[in-house]
């Protein structure tokens, strides 16, 4: 079926902001699934059913947002919302996209993150935990194949060497692996004949990285690091925190992280809501909130302030250069994290679910929240049956 027509190019008054709340919070309640499940939803939202957007706007948000580091479906609903109805939209929209999901996961942070839950709550914690490794590896390789595509104008070496460069960060570098992902892209950059704009992107990030702070400011950073630094979709960010929680210092044991990251997956709305969480294990309702805010509040910056400058950004030579960089790197960090997420593991039943989920996921095409269910129910039928579950 053809799009239909077009609306007026500057629909920016088209939606009221009772409007946003409602349908941006519909597909908030509703958006399981991560990132295809939310642009599939936005799209038939503001295309196809109300027409506040043309197809081909829609399609430059799509691809503008997925340049930007951050969660990109959220990034994405905050700009369908700018376009709909301007700054009171975009407020509206991202406080209505992330709010259900955040609610859920601090909900359920609560009961698996106490600190003496019930044997069945830790079952199902250990069950869904062991999959997340699984996860990790079919998100990865589900964004192997868009990306060797993009990359034209990268050789093909380059392009596998940035690939590895994330991976090997993310199992031997931990909390460093932001430094690998900025260096990529700086190395992109330099590459192309902007050594001075690559060396200036290295530096203050290499400094800034230098160490993790303590307590709240840790939290906080840890936070940042997820909402500013991020490249190469949702699940790039387990990497990113995984050392800082449960490292020296840190707020959570590997088998609490491993909860938290299965509860970012089955919750709806941004994959992004794990960093709730992880605040959440590391001070409570208060820890949750700080983390979240400061983990969504570079998302909604970066579109307020590049909206109106959307088009100039995605044709960017620079920051399309970069990016080439970063992404790759992000995908490898994907994909290596899943080898500390599953030497996490600790019983040897959840090595048998984490094999069941790997067949599942990549052999069947099953979906996340289904395979990491399937777990979690495993993980009760043991806990009730009084196996350990090593906690």
């Amino acid at each position: 079926m053809p799009d239909p027509a077009p609306p007026p190019r500057d629909a920016r008054h088209r939606a009221t902001v009772g409007e946003v709340l409602r349908e941006w919070g519909r597909i908030g309640c509703l958006g399981f699934g991560g990132p295809p499940a939310h642009i599939a939803m936005l799209r038939d939202l503001v295309v196809t059913r109300r027409r506040w957007m043309d197809a081909e706007r829609f399609e430059d948000g799509v691809a503008v947002t997925n340049l930007l580091p951050g969660p990109a479906s959220t990034q994405l609903a905050v700009f369908c919302a700018w376009s709909v109805r301007g700054l009171a939209g975009a407020l509206v929209g991202a406080a209505a996209f992330i709010g259900p999901g955040l609610v859920a996961i601090i909900a359920l942070a609560a009961v698996f993150l106490s600190s003496r839950p019930p044997s069945w709550v830790l079952g199902a914690g250990s069950g869904a935990g062991a999959a997340v490794a699984a996860v990790a590896l079919r998100a990865g390789l589900d964004l192997v194949p868009p990306s060797a595509a993009r990359a034209r104008g990268v050789a093909r070496a380059r392009w596998a060497g940035y690939v590895l460069a994330g991976g090997l960060a993310a199992v031997l570098a931990g909390g460093w692996v932001v430094v690998a992902l900025v260096a990529c892209g700086a190395v992109e950059l330099a590459v192309r004949a902007a050594p001075r704009a690559a060396a200036s992107l290295v530096a203050p990030l290499a400094v800034a990285s230098g160490g993790v702070p303590v307590g709240m400011a840790g939290l906080a950073w840890t936070a940042l690091k997820v909402g500013a630094l991020s490249y190469g979709g949702g699940f790039v960010i387990i990497p990113l925190m995984q050392a800082d929680a449960t490292g020296p210092g840190g707020w959570m044991t590997h088998a609490q992280f491993l909860d938290a990251a299965a509860l970012g997956q089955v919750t709806p709305g941004p994959v992004v809501h794990t960093v709730a969480a992880v605040g959440y294990g590391a001070d409570g309702l208060a820890g949750a909130l700080v983390a979240a805010f400061v983990g969504f509040a570079p998302s909604v910056a970066f579109v307020l302030a590049l909206a109106p400058r959307f088009d100039a950004l995605r044709t960017n030579p620079r920051v399309r250069a970069f990016l080439d960089g970063a992404g790759p790197a992000a995908i490898g960090a994907i994909l290596g994290v899943s080898v500390p997420l599953a030497r996490a593991l600790e019983q040897p039943w959840q090595f048998g679910v984490l094999g069941g989920a790997a067949v599942a996921l990549l052999v069947l095409r099953r979906g996340v929240v289904l395979t990491l269910v399937a777990g979690a129910a495993v993980g009760v039928v043991l806990a009730l049956a009084g196996v350990s579950m090593g906690r």
